[in-house]
C-alpha cells in the first residue's frame, strides 16, 4: 500500500496554519483601524470665537454622559486674556460673568483678584430616547459670553469629549445679540461610541448564537429519545442564567426595555426557558419507572 508523501500530509495542516494566521492578522488590523478612527473622535476640539489678544478663553470638555437623566456634565475653564488677566490668567481684573444659553445650569460668575477654577456644569440633553439603546441619539445647544464689570467682551471657546462611551459631532459659531456681545455657540449630537456599538452588536449576536446551540442541543435530546441527561440540563440552565449577567455587563448600562433587549435578550432567555422545559418533560417521559 502506497503511503503518503510528507508534502502532501503537511499541505492541509499548512493552509490551515495560514489561514489563522490571515485571520488574526485582519482581526487585529481592522481592531486598530477602528480604535485609531475612536481616538481621532475623542482628540477633536471644535474652537470658535476671535483671536484678539484682550479676550476670555472657555475650555470645555465633556466629562460624563448620563443618558437616564438626560444629561451631560461639561467640565468649564476659564482664562482671561490680555488686559483682563491678572498673573498670567490665573484671576481676573474685574468681576466676570459667564451668561450661558438655557440648557446650562445657570450663569457662572468668578470675582475679580480671585484665583479662577474649572467647574463643572450639567447640561441638559433634548431628543432621542435611552430604550433605543445602543443606536439612541441625543442633542444639546451650549452658548456662552462673557461680561466683565458689566461690558460684554469678546470670548475664545473650544469643546472637547473625554466619555469614551460617546461619541459627538459637533457644529461651532460665533453669535452677536442685540446687546452686541458676541457669544459663542455649539450645536452638540450626541451618541453612543463605535466601541459600544460593535460591543452591543456583538452581544445580540452572542445571544442568539447561544440561543441556536441550546435549540439544537434540545432537538438532538428529544429526536435520539435521550433521558434526562444531567449535564446537557445543566449546560442550557446555566446559560439561561450566564445571558441574565452577560446582558448587565452592556456598556452605559442601557435600562430593561432597551432595544438590546427586544432584538436578543428577551427572545434568547423565553426560547432556552422553553428548550429547557421541553428537554425536561421529553427526558421524564423516556426515564424508566422507578421500580415498586
Amino acid at each position: 500500500m502506497a503511503t503518503p508523501t510528507p508534502t502532501r500530509t503537511r499541505r492541509p495542516a499548512l493552509l490551515g496554519t495560514l489561514l489563522v494566521l490571515l485571520t488574526v492578522a485582519v482581526a487585529v488590523l481592522g481592531g486598530l483601524w477602528l480604535q485609531f478612527g475612536e481616538r481621532e473622535d475623542q482628540d477633536a476640539r471644535t474652537t470658535v470665537g476671535g483671536s484678539a489678544p484682550d479676550r476670555i478663553d472657555i475650555d470645555t470638555s465633556v466629562q460624563r454622559v448620563d443618558a437616564l437623566a438626560r444629561e451631560l456634565v461639561l467640565r468649564v475653564r476659564v482664562t482671561p486674556r490680555g488686559t483682563y488677566a491678572e498673573a498670567g490668567g490665573i484671576s481676573p481684573t474685574e468681576d466676570l460673568t459667564l451668561q450661558t444659553s438655557p440648557s446650562v445650569r445657570g450663569d457662572l460668575t468668578f470675582p475679580a483678584h480671585r484665583r479662577i477654577s474649572s467647574v463643572d456644569v450639567p447640561v441638559t440633553l433634548t431628543g432621542g430616547a435611552v430604550t433605543d439603546y445602543p443606536f439612541d441619539t441625543y442633542e444639546t445647544d451650549l452658548e456662552f459670553g462673557a461680561v466683565l464689570a458689566g461690558e460684554p467682551v469678546p470670548v475664545r471657546m473650544s469643546l472637547t469629549n473625554a466619555d469614551t462611551l460617546f461619541a459627538l459631532d459637533v457644529e461651532g459659531t460665533t453669535v452677536r445679540d442685540g446687546s452686541g456681545r458676541d457669544a459663542a455657540a455649539f450645536t452638540a449630537d450626541v451618541s453612543r461610541s463605535h466601541s459600544v456599538l460593535v460591543f452591543a452588536l456583538f452581544m445580540m449576536c452572542a445571544m442568539w448564537a447561544l440561543t441556536v446551540a441550546v435549540l439544537l442541543g434540545g432537538w438532538y435530546l428529544v429526536r435520539h429519545r435521550k433521558g434526562l441527561t444531567w449535564p446537557a440540563l445543566s449546560w442550557m440552565a446555566a446559560t439561561l442564567f450566564a445571558l441574565a449577567a452577560f446582558r448587565n455587563a452592556a456598556p452605559g448600562t442601557p435600562p430593561i426595555g432597551s432595544l438590546l433587549d427586544y432584538l436578543a435578550f428577551f427572545w434568547a432567555e423565553v426560547l432556552i426557558a422553553f428548550c429547557v422545559i421541553v428537554v425536561v418533560v421529553s427526558g421524564v417521559r423516556r426515564e424508566d419507572p422507578p421500580p415498586l
